[in-house]
């Protein structure tokens, strides 16, 4: 215990504090001279472990999570990250009892004032903050605080926070889904009609009856027996060539001619068109760079339905058996630099692929 109080305040003394600010500087600068993953996520597990290996209240253990969560965001957008994703509160938790929900809103709702409070750091690299999850199911109040946090920082383009509350991947995906049956059901504007069979033969058909009724014009302007006898001639052939044209009177000159396809059915959108892509633009993170790298703290190795679309192949999932009150640079410096030894050697890797290819290409052609 004596130990233990002796290395704290050793830590906190000005000199030493000043040490390590300086070391995290040049770690984190460090970092910048590799890649960096555009778009990290969290699964901020342990609070309450935490609270209970420290024999302090579960609330305490909650607001040293959030200093965790605020040491990371500075560390991510500090070393270049442009997107990061937390997983707040799970739909899932609504199963809970009544008094845990209400206690675990009244809690977010605490965090958010205390995520505004340090404005500084969103302002300083220009974060946005965005709600992702099932918005109805938030209580009105924490709701209004919700919409106010986002418009706050809606001005800010330089990174974004993601905040997954009340979130899991099954109804993101479920939602997705939903979103896409309803714009498939929408017949398509007429405008894009281009290549329907009745819109050509409507197209051409309306190019005859201008180029007959100009021809009528031109030929009103002759005597009057030979013009008769032409307009015969003219209305004669154009029933006979275009059988399917319409009646007479709407060959006459200064009649607006109908080709619009009202009378046949409405075009809708190919299902067959539907891919990945198209959902992927129906999610919550649609037009946000892909997920390359997932942690999750306290040991569990699961994902607990968070990101289940956005873990592509390329993404590495990391497991940590640190608690999420213990996380922050020292822990996550060794993963950051794994990731970028590991796409350094994949970038090799490609490029020795890339210059085999072109030798053999240069010796086919000789």
């Amino acid at each position: 215990m004596h130990l233990s109080q002796l290395r704290r305040w050793i830590l906190q003394s000005p000199p030493v504090e000043w040490a390590i600010l300086q070391l995290r500087e040049l770690l984190i600068g460090a970092l910048r001279q590799g890649p960096i993953p555009q778009h990290v996520a969290f699964v901020m597990d342990g609070n309450r472990r935490f609270a209970k290996s420290h024999r302090i209240e579960t609330v305490e253990g909650h607001n040293l999570g959030f200093e965790a969560l605020a040491r990371v965001l500075e560390v991510c957008y500090k070393s270049g990250v442009k997107v990061v994703t937390v997983y707040a509160f799970s739909i899932e938790n609504f199963k809970r009892s009544k008094y845990e929900v209400d206690g675990l809103m009244d809690m977010a709702k605490v965090k958010l004032a205390q995520l505004l409070q340090h404005g500084d750091l969103l302002d300083r690299y220009g974060v946005s903050i965005r709600v992702l999850g099932q918005r109805e199911l938030i209580k009105p109040d924490l709701l209004a605080d919700i919409e106010r946090a986002t418009k706050m920082t809606s001005r800010n383009g330089n990174a974004i926070l993601n905040v997954c509350f009340p979130y899991t991947s099954h109804d993101e995906i479920t939602t997705a889904i939903r979103n896409t049956v309803v714009d498939y059901s929408k017949p398509l504007p007429i405008q894009q009609r281009t290549f329907s069979e009745s819109h050509i033969k409507h197209t051409l058909r309306s190019r005859h009856l201008s180029v007959a009724a100009e021809r009528i014009r031109e030929r009103s302007r002759s005597p009057s027996s030979r013009g008769a006898s032409d307009v015969e001639d003219s209305t004669s052939s154009s029933t006979t060539l275009h059988p399917d044209s319409p009646p007479e009177d709407t060959m006459m000159p200064g009649k607006e001619v109908d080709v619009s396809d009202d009378a046949s059915p409405n075009l809708y959108p190919d299902p067959e068109s539907i891919t990945s892509k198209v959902l992927n633009d129906h999610m919550y993170t649609a037009g946000l760079p892909p997920l390359e790298l997932l942690i999750r703290t306290s040991g569990v190795e699961r994902l607990s339905d968070f990101m289940l679309w956005q873990s592509h192949e390329n993404t590495e999932i990391v497991f940590l058996k640190c608690l999420w009150p213990e996380f922050d640079l020292w822990q996550f410096l060794p993963v950051l630099v794994e990731w970028q030894w590991r796409r350094k050697k994949e970038e090799e890797q490609e490029r020795g692929v890339r210059s085999i290819g072109g030798s053999i290409i240069r010796a086919k052609s000789s």
